[in-house]
Parts: C-alpha cells; sequence; structure tokens
C-alpha cells in the first residue's frame, strides 16, 4: 500500500515515515516540480521561493547544499555555483497537503540575483510598489 499525505495529516506527534514513500506522494507538478521557500535560519525572513524536482531535492537532503531546478535553464541550478552565495540547509519542511517544500538555510551572502538580501523588496503600497531593501554592497 502507498503513503498518501492524507496519512500524514492525521499522525500523532512523534509518528515516523520513510522518506522516500513520503517523497514518492508529493504532489509535484505536470512538469514533476515543487515550490521550494527558502527561509533564513534564525530571523524566519522569507528569502525566495524557486522550484525543485526530485533530483535537486535528493541532493539537497544529501549534500546539505540546496539545489533548485532552473526553468528557465532547464538544470539543476546550485544556488551560488557561480555567485558564491551559497544556501546551507539547516532543515527541510513539507507542507501538509505536500505541495510545498520549506528550507530552512544558513544564506551566505544576498539570496537575490539582484544583490538583495531577500527576493521579496517590492512591497505592495496601495496602487504603487515600494522598493524596500537595498542591494548589499
Amino acid at each position: 500500500m502507498s503513503l498518501r499525505m492524507l496519512d500524514l495529516e492525521g499522525a500523532a506527534l512523534g509518528s515516523r515515515f520513510p522518506l522516500d514513500q513520503v517523497l514518492d506522494a508529493l504532489a509535484w507538478n505536470s512538469d514533476g516540480l515543487i515550490a521550494a521557500i527558502a527561509q533564513q535560519y534564525g530571523s524566519g525572513e522569507v528569502l525566495m521561493l524557486a522550484w525543485m524536482n526530485r533530483q535537486a531535492l535528493d541532493e539537497t537532503l544529501a549534500t546539505g547544499q540546496v539545489c533548485y531546478w532552473s526553468r528557465s535553464r532547464q538544470r539543476l541550478w546550485r544556488k551560488g555555483e557561480s555567485s558564491g552565495h551559497r544556501q546551507q540547509l539547516v532543515q527541510a519542511r513539507l507542507d501538509c497537503d505536500g505541495d510545498a517544500v520549506l528550507l530552512i538555510v544558513d544564506q551566505h551572502g544576498p539570496a537575490c540575483h539582484t544583490g538583495r538580501p531577500t527576493c521579496f523588496y517590492n512591497a505592495i503600497d496601495g496602487d504603487l510598489i515600494h522598493i524596500i531593501t537595498e542591494p548589499s554592497a
């Protein structure tokens, strides 16, 4: 019998499930991807949203260095491979219905390609967008 995410919803505190079975049960989209949210360890600041395929998630869990799937490049994207601004995995969590991954990370350098510490620097302010974060020097 295969595991379903519903099996985890009603599970008691301290219950444990085989990782491979849980990963197989995730709600991968039609492209084989799942949303991945990176959050800074300690502060809780949301750094970015990206996508992972099963290979990226497996690599991240095995190495502790965060790896995503780049939809634009159509290949694995090891965060910081060109900039040096890597993400060290502290903990990975799944949401209740298995359609998103939360990666609690230790971010080394800015998370955003713009040089800002987070990708979420465009604040909606009424009918305007307000830039709320400076790029790092």
